[in-house]
């Protein structure tokens, strides 16, 4: 296989997990760009080829840059250039380029978030979050936690989580690993 082979090996991977990230069905994404779910799915399987026609409403759909999605070589441009998006009210702004692994988002609750009693879920995964302002109620399983800013909370996303604000909007940094990856966070004793 070229690296042009491997590159577009690529896009399909990026594409799901773009999508699964947002929470976005293959219906509504195909409702969306007008592409239908049979070549949305074999496009994120690899069975269909990636072309411009596909990837420029999918790119638009996701708020991400065309490179992005088909991994085109780094400009040598340190800064992350994230756009923000909306989940269920919530504005969330990627933190890292890559889909998949470990990721890192900066999230913005409104007030009064969700609007009445938040319902547990639970999925893949395992999170991290920090609150920068504002307050986050965090439900997790039994517990019913109240987080202030400096605080720091970590949890298997399996376990039935559900998240709310009060009169105050929060703004959380938040890390989530979509199979269950935890944060381990290294650093080279003193004096190297």
């Amino acid at each position: 296989m070229n690296s042009d082979d491997d590159v577009l090996a690529g896009v399909g991977p990026r594409l799901r997990a773009l999508r699964q990230q947002r929470g976005i069905a293959l219906s509504e994404l195909a409702a969306t760009t007008g592409i239908s779910v049979s070549t949305l799915s074999r496009l994120e399987s690899g069975q269909r080829r990636p072309t411009l026609e596909l990837l420029l409403p999918l790119a638009r759909v996701h708020q991400v840059p065309l490179d992005e999605l088909v991994d085109a070589p780094a400009t040598g441009d340190p800064r992350i250039h994230g756009r923000p998006f909306e989940r269920r009210g919530v504005t969330i702004v990627p933190l890292t380029r890559r889909p998949g692994g470990l990721q890192a988002f900066k999230q913005l609750y409104p007030p009064q978030w969700p609007g009445g009693e938040p319902e547990q879920q639970s999925h893949e995964g395992y999170e991290w979050l920090y609150v920068l302002s504002g307050r986050l109620r965090l439900l997790l399983g039994e517990h019913d936690v109240l987080l202030k800013p400096g605080e720091v909370a970590e949890f298997d996303t399996h376990v039935p989580h559900a998240f709310a604000t009060g009169a105050e909007a929060a703004e959380v940094l938040c890390l989530f690993g979509p199979q269950g990856e935890r944060l381990h966070v290294r650093a080279a004793p003193a004096g190297r």
